[in-house]
């Protein structure tokens, strides 16, 4: 099965390269700020399914670029999924924790209101909302904590903060489920396939890591795994400002992806080592 996926060094779409023989679009071949030249791909593509692996993450910066992620973050998928239905091809797209307001502690299931506290979580639910109304075969895919050895994320930065510090302040009162990139893309990969087979297959659905827990419960764990002797100290998000507001509840029911696809929740401490691994290499 050949599979289309926009994005190429971003943190999932590396790892789908690395997983399968897929065609992966950079930057250079696929300007998500251009809906139409994207949706002229898909047109084109002798592809059996197309992932759409990137997106404007730049959470802050969305803040002050409101119509540069609505683009690429809403107007872009959407154009991607009426190709993509257009020609009956399943299309997967990954979504966002950020859709969800963070009230409360229960995890968020797939039907529950939506809230965003940003421009990142808006734009990024125009895309779903988009992806739906296309009327394809489609799979949204939201997730949270996103984290590999490459790219820009958590665990690198705690590492290199960690390597020049002796004691950090940590958010402690956000919780959610960090999740490897490379089970990320490996669920979509598996999506995709059964999609490409059964269009009633079609829906949103959740996925992180497991277990639960806090940025400052994450960073401990990141430090004992490298051995990095660094003292963390919670705070509350209060003290860490940032230009975007930041959900406090991410957690994610996720019983969906595995009683539809038998997908299961990845241990991300298992993950966390694998990534260490690679990293020391």
């Amino acid at each position: 099965m050949k599979i289309l996926v926009f994005g190429k060094t971003g943190q999932v779409a590396t790892e789908l390269s690395r997983q399968a023989d897929v065609i992966a679009l950079g930057r250079g071949d696929a300007d998500l700020a251009d809906s139409a030249a994207c949706a002229a791909i898909i047109a084109a593509t002798n592809a059996d399914a197309v992932i759409n692996a990137a997106a404007y993450t730049a959470v802050d910066l969305a803040e002050s670029n409101a119509a540069t992620a609505q683009v690429i973050n809403g107007d872009t998928p959407t154009a991607m999924a009426a190709a993509c239905a257009r020609r009956d091809l399943p299309f997967v797209h990954i979504s966002t924790d950020y859709v969800f307001d963070g009230s409360g502690d229960a995890p968020w299931r797939v039907d529950d209101p939506t809230g965003p506290l940003g421009v990142y979580g808006r734009t990024k639910l125009a895309g779903e909302d988009g992806v739906r109304a296309a009327g394809g075969r489609y799979a949204i895919v939201r997730t949270s904590w996103v984290f590999s050895a490459h790219g820009a994320n958590f665990v690198k930065t705690m590492l290199r903060l960690g390597a020049e510090r002796d004691a950090l302040t940590i958010v402690a009162d956000q919780i959610g489920g960090p999740t490897p990139a490379a089970d990320i893309a490996a669920a979509c990969l598996k999506i995709a396939i059964a999609l490409h087979r059964d269009a009633a297959l079609s829906g949103t659905y959740h996925f992180s890591g497991t277990p639960d827990v806090s940025w400052a419960g994450f960073a401990r764990d990141i430090f004992d795994q490298s051995g990095l002797a660094v003292n963390v100290r919670d705070i509350p998000s209060s003290d860490y400002p940032t230009a975007a507001a930041r959900p406090a509840n991410s957690r994610l029911e996720c019983s969906g992806i595995t009683r539809i696809f038998g997908i299961k929740r990845p241990n991300w401490r298992s993950g966390l080592a694998s990534v260490l691994s690679e990293l020391s290499r």
